[in-house]
């Protein structure tokens, strides 16, 4: 037996060993893997350099489940990592989240290079599985059947300063006949109202001033602890915390979308005007067949009332064209949602079949060629809407939270970009002074674009914060770090609109 004294200590082993995470999906994904961030830190491991590229002493695959090819995207990954791994001594590799929860052993067997294969469950295991691994020098595959503790618990390396997302629940209890993250993600499981508010509380003192409650149906939280009005009480109780600017969630459920949760949002002063609302479909007939709770009078009944109680607020929503089944007329009752609601920006999925879902099986799948037109029509349809609604914006003044990595053209066009209260995005001419994320500035909107806003003019008024004190803090402490974990800056509420692209998994 070796003793003690003839083995280094884990850090040592470690001290100089980089990750790389590599993440796929919704939100819940994204803040699961700064959770495998903070882990990987917390046991010695440090960032790879950004554009490492496979290059990383361990690369870890947080895998998503809902698209039809998910499993042939991650094998082709995997496969590309295979000759860089038989050339690196000592290199690991693992696989994670919503497909390793699905496939188990099958990643194994198609990829044998793979050292460890963890479950949504048990995300806090990884490193024990990594050394495991090294140890016995044989995969490790480890997939819990349920929570072993709930994902806030552990270490975090969160990705922005400023603002961060704080999840209230995991698991779903709903039965959508199109979506699989249910059975991979459990039962839903509430937080208490007052670990939430403490990890909120201790996220603000740190600087962040915007945060987003997570939960795959957060408003249907309280369900697992007996609260109907749970959610409600726990927005109006973020009202009160000082120096908490900005609160935002995603994403809701039409069926527990109650008066309640409308009142708070219009009453708590730092409750954002913005709601995204999973649509999916207008047709009664096509809903029913998705096992979706309510029907289009509820759904348009619900956006009135938040217009009413909220008229700023930018309403958004996913939907899916072309689930099995339905036929023109039923798509038409899409548009016509789609046209009563104006939605500022929409979500739209052309539906392929989720491997393990009932929808999977239907009768009635919708030729790919049917699907492309329809699709093409809804988009159409909704980049002028979004088009008309953005224009309204112009010659309002807004308050801007300016955001890092969010305009693309931001250093030739000497502009910088942030993100308006409704989570419109804005670019805006950069001031002489000097402004920092998590900053915020006042401008005049003067252009539209269907996808974003412009001010043009000079900023009217900068407002330094404890956000922007926080990301220049952490920003001169990292200067002599290696950057980037390939997952990016994640964005708070919705993300930057792109019309072929979900705001989530598409499963709300």
């Amino acid at each position: 037996m070796t003793s003690s004294s003839d083995r280094s200590p884990a850090v040592d082993v470690l001290s100089t060993r980089t990750y790389e995470i590599r993440t796929y999906g919704c939100q819940m994904n994204v803040h699961d893997s700064e959770r495998l961030a903070g882990l990987l830190e917390d046991a010695g491991y440090v960032r790879a350099p950004e554009g490492s590229d496979g290059d990383a002493d361990v690369v870890v695959f947080n895998t998503c489940a809902v698209r039809e090819n998910a499993d042939n995207k991650l094998y082709g990954n995997l496969g590309h990592l295979a000759p860089k791994k038989a050339s690196r001594p000592g290199m690991q590799i693992a696989v994670g989240g919503c497909l390793a929860q699905k496939d188990r052993d099958t990643i194994v067997k198609r990829a044998p290079w793979v050292d460890v294969v963890f479950g949504t469950h048990n995300i806090g295991k990884l490193p024990v599985l990594l050394e495991r691994a090294r140890v016995q020098e044989e995969a490790q595959v480890e997939i819990a059947e349920s929570l072993e503790a709930f994902p806030s618990t552990l270490p975090t390396r969160r990705e922005s300063a400023y603002a961060a997302w704080v999840s209230i629940s995991v698991g779903c209890n709903n039965t959508c006949t199109f979506c699989i993250v249910p059975a991979l993600r459990g039962k839903e499981k509430d937080r208490r109202p007052g670990d939430i508010l403490a990890e909120v509380e201790a996220l603000v003192a740190e600087g962040v001033s915007e945060i987003t409650l997570l939960g795959q149906n957060v408003n249907a939280y309280g369900s697992d602890i007996g609260d109907r009005e749970a959610f409600s009480k726990l927005l109006r109780a973020c009202g009160s915390i000082d120096g908490l600017e900005r609160v935002r969630f995603t994403s809701p459920h039409p069926r527990d979308f109650t008066d309640d949760v409308i009142a708070a949002m219009a009453e708590t002063p730092n409750a954002m005007p913005q709601l995204h609302m999973p649509l999916q479909s207008g047709s009664d007939p096509v809903l029913k067949a998705m096992r979706r709770s309510y029907r289009q009078e509820r759904y348009l009944g619900i956006i009135e009332k938040v217009r009413a109680a909220i008229p700023h607020a930018a309403i958004t929503t996913d939907i899916i064209v072309g689930f099995p089944g339905e036929t023109e007329e039923d798509f038409e009752q899409t548009l016509h949602v789609v046209r009563e609601a104006r939605f500022a920006q929409a979500y739209t999925f052309q539906y392929s079949k989720r491997p393990g879902t009932p929808a999977a099986e239907m009768d009635g799948q919708i030729p790919k060629a049917v699907v492309q037109e329809r699709y093409e029509r809804l988009v159409a349809l909704q980049e002028e809407i979004s088009w008309e609604e953005n224009k309204k914006q112009v010659g309002r003044t807004l308050e801007l939270m300016v955001a890092e990595g969010e305009g693309r053209k931001d250093g030739t066009t000497h502009r910088l970009s942030g993100r308006a209260p409704d989570n419109r995005l804005v670019h805006f001419t950069k001031p002489g002074q000097e402004v920092r994320p998590g900053d915020v500035v006042t401008v005049e909107i003067t252009y539209a674009a269907p996808h974003h806003l412009l001010a043009e003019g000079a900023v009217l008024d900068v407002r330094r914060t404890r956000a922007g004190d926080a990301w220049e803090k952490r920003n001169a402490a990292d200067q002599d770090k290696p950057a980037g974990v390939m997952l990016g800056l994640p964005k708070i509420g919705v993300p930057e609109p792109q019309p072929a692209v979900a705001s989530g998994c598409g499963c709300d």
